[in-house]
């Protein structure tokens, strides 16, 4: 089923952050995926404080609303900015919908990653027109991470 989460960016302290929203807001942290998880074929070395990273983490908050979360790598070239630590994430049902979003909502834009092949299905993002963050995913049944 299609939905809209919110995701926000971390110098590290993803995992601290969330802890807190679920205490505020009464509910607990999902699965925690580190980045030591990931597939290696999928980036680079990594050290060992970076693999005990958060690479995606997830807190229900009001009316069923999710926040998910990620550190940022400084090795990877991330910097966290205001305007780069919060995105409006899009789970369309279908990679077709997707596509179909990336087109319009990448046209005319900046700081994009193109739609493409992940171990948990197809992510891409791109920075709008109106400097709107976007983050495009879908999942594939039965994926590992």
């Amino acid at each position: 089923m299609a939905r809209v989460t919110t995701y926000l960016n971390f110098e590290g302290s993803a995992e601290e952050a969330f802890g807190f929203y679920a205490k505020v807001f009464g509910t607990s942290v999902g699965p925690v995926v580190r980045m030591g998880d990931m597939p290696s074929e999928q980036g680079p070395t990594l050290t060992d404080a970076e693999r005990g990273l958060v690479m995606h983490a997830t807190v229900e908050i009001l009316a069923g609303h999710v926040l998910m979360a990620t550190d940022m790598l400084e090795s990877m070239g991330h910097r966290l900015v205001v305007g780069n630590n919060t995105t409006i994430n899009l789970e369309p049902d279908t990679r077709e919908e997707a596509e179909r979003l990336y087109a319009e909502l990448s046209a005319g834009s900046s700081d994009c990653f193109a739609l493409q092949e992940m171990p948990w299905g197809v992510w891409g993002t791109c920075l709008d027109r109106y400097n709107v963050r976007w983050m495009f995913n879908v999942a594939t049944p039965n994926a590992t991470v």
